[in-house]
Parts: C-alpha cells; structure tokens; sequence
C-alpha cells in the first residue's frame, strides 16, 4: 500500500503521553475475552469493561485535562509508534478526501471526525474506553479511538498482516463515522430500543457490515492500493468475524448472538465496497427502512 508520501491529516489526538490508563482488566490481550461477553450477554463491551474495573477497584484511567492539547506519544519520533501515527495520520487524511468528496457530489457537508491515540484506557463520552474492546467509535463525541497495540494484536493473534489490514480497521470505524453523519445510525439505535435482543443483534451486524462496505468504498477510492493489500484486508475482515471469535474463545458458535456478523460476511461486504466503490452498494438494511 503506497503511503509513505500522503497527506496527513491533523484530527488526530493523541493521548499516549498522559500516563495513567494501566488497568487491571488488562490490555489488549483480553479482546477476545471482552468481545465474546458482548456477543453471548447482548451487553455493550464498554459496560462490562466498567464493571469489572469497578469490581477490581484497580481501574486507573487519565485522560487529557479539559481543553488540552494533544501531546507526543511516549515512543520517540523515530520509533515504531510514530511511525504507526504517521500511518494512522495518513489513511484518515485519505478518508477525509474520500468521504468529502462523496458528500459533496450529494450535496451534503462531511464533518471530519478526529480520532484519539491512547494506550490502555481513556475516558470518553460513551463512558470507559479500553484497548481491550479494540477499536471502535464514539457516535456521542464523534471521535474514534484506537490504541496502536491492536495493529500487533491483529497480525499476531489474528494472522492478519499488511498495510491495508491495519488500514481496513481505520475505515471501518470511519465508516461508522458516516453512518452517524447519514443518520443511519440514529434510526437503528431507535430500532434497537423496539424489539427482542437477538432481533437487536441482527441490526447490529448489519450496521457492522455496512462500515465494512463502507471501508472497501474508500479503499477503491482511496488510489493508494496495491496488488495484494485487498486480499490483506479481506483476511483481517475475516480475522474477526463473530463465529472464529466465539471458537477461539469458547469453542461453540452461537449466531444468535453475533453482532458484527460472520467472517464470510465480512469478507463479502468489505469486497462489495472494493469492487464498486459505490457507497449506494452498501445498503445492508434492504427491507428494514
């Protein structure tokens, strides 16, 4: 994936200097752990990551003071972090373009989110938030979190390596950033609130596998990709899917309970997304609203 040279962009807060976020209830080597709660309980990762540091009372949480300013990750600027920063920086840049573009040729306005650089732990509007849930969007805030530990989790743990695979996980929760920007988001949470907890769950993933779309849609659009990087990514979208999450944690596989959708979905919306780079391509609510 050719990046080296993009634009980057300055919505980023970075958070890894302030100290503070080293939790009992772990990093991100409890993801898995965290994650399969959510999908078997119906409870939001952040809620469960809050009662256990609440039962531990180990939870230690700092986050920048009201109004501060971003400050410089603890790695040194030539180090492996920045490097991932500048990464980060530049496929947000590439969404920026991506997104704005497309809203515009809509006559809509994109409003540009700002993602948040932490390590551990950080508060945010929708309550704790833990590099043990992995990443994920704020709708509240509008922000995106993302603790750089988990582009090692995912080649490591999950077998998912490659430039695109790291920047697959970025759009993906831009693409929630969309969906919130569209309203999508909104009409869905107020589904949710109507109907049964499996019929939630459903809802659910197809929000899920609308961001994943979303994400091919920049990537095609993004001219920034080479051979190999979207079989990259749509191994990471397969990585994590609902069902090898629930195998590789409890062994059993409970679709009721998914609420990102199956590596097989994943992988088919993501490469929707790719191959159209058509937003309109995306619909995973045909037949709800």
């Amino acid at each position: 994936m050719r990046w080296e040279d993009g634009r980057e962009s300055d919505q980023v807060e970075d958070r890894r200097g302030f100290g503070g976020g080293r939790a009992a209830i772990g990093g991100c080597g409890t993801l898995v752990v965290v994650l399969v709660i959510s999908l078997l309980t119906g409870v939001n990762p952040l809620r469960i990551l809050q009662l256990v540091g609440g039962a531990s009372g180990s939870t230690d949480v700092s986050a920048p003071p009201s109004g501060g300013s971003p400050q410089t990750g603890p790695a040194g600027e030539s180090g492996p972090e920045d490097q991932q920063k500048k990464f980060v920086r530049v496929v947000l840049a590439s969404t920026e373009d991506t997104w704005t573009s497309i809203f515009e040729a809509n006559s809509r306005h994109y409003e540009l989110p700002t993602l948040v650089l932490f390590t551990d732990a950080t508060d945010t509007k929708c309550g704790l938030g833990s590099a043990a849930q992995g990443p994920f969007y704020c709708p509240i805030d509008r922000k995106v979190y993302l603790d750089l530990g988990f582009f090692q989790e995912l080649s490591q743990r999950f077998g998912a390596t490659g430039d695109f695979a790291r920047a697959y996980v970025v759009a993906h929760e831009i693409g929630h950033h969309v969906q919130q920007q569209l309203g999508v988001a909104d009409r869905v949470d107020g589904l949710r609130r109507r109907v049964s907890r499996e019929d939630a769950n459903q809802l659910s993933v197809r929000l899920e596998l609308q961001a994943d779309c979303y994400a091919g849609v920049w990537g095609n659009r993004s001219g920034r990709l080479e051979p190999g990087d979207a079989e990259a990514g749509l191994k990471a979208a397969a990585a994590i899917g609902d069902d090898r999450l629930q195998r590789m944690a409890t062994g059993r596989v409970q679709p009721e309970s998914f609420t990102h959708g199956s590596s097989q979905q994943r992988v088919d919306w993501l490469k929707r997304g790719l191959e159209s780079g058509d937003p309109g391509a995306c619909n995973t609510f045909e037949g709800v609203f």
